[in-house]
């Protein structure tokens, strides 16, 4: 179901999150739709041979786990992604369960922005992704 909370009712300090295990279809389907066949991501032997010793998985499909909880959760629907800074921390591991969280850190009333922390943690607690979305919420 996704939200629609008013500009007025955010508060900082507000959070969200959702939790999904990453397949390999999910790699694979983001490869298809975005053309990102980078063999680290689709190709066995070639990401043995790796620094990860195995596939690893988009950064930017755990990036999309943020935008998820942003537009459905938390602020919801009627709202407007100005824009998001990302630092890759870990890799995610087809396998991986992870945990996508924003919260409010700044509210700007003059200009309807939502300032939000964004972490991606993995089943272990470590930080993934780490960033900051700007948020225009009507």
């Amino acid at each position: 179901m996704v939200q629609d909370i008013p500009f007025a009712d955010v508060k900082v300090g507000d959070k969200a999150s959702m939790t999904k295990t990453v397949s390999e279809a999910d790699v694979y389907t983001f490869a298809g739709v975005t053309g990102d066949f980078n063999p680290v991501h689709v190709d066995i032997e070639f990401a043995k041979q790796t620094m990860f010793k195995e596939r690893i998985a988009h950064g930017m499909l755990s990036a999309g786990l943020i935008s998820a909880v942003l537009g459905t959760a938390l602020p919801g629907a009627n709202t407007i992604y100005m824009g998001q800074e990302l630092l890759f921390r870990a890799p995610v591991k087809i396998g991986d369960t992870v945990t996508a969280t924003v919260e409010c850190v700044e509210k700007l009333e003059a200009k309807n922005r939502l300032i939000f922390r964004t972490t991606v943690t993995n089943q272990e607690g470590v930080l993934v992704v780490d960033g900051k979305a700007t948020m225009l919420k009507k």
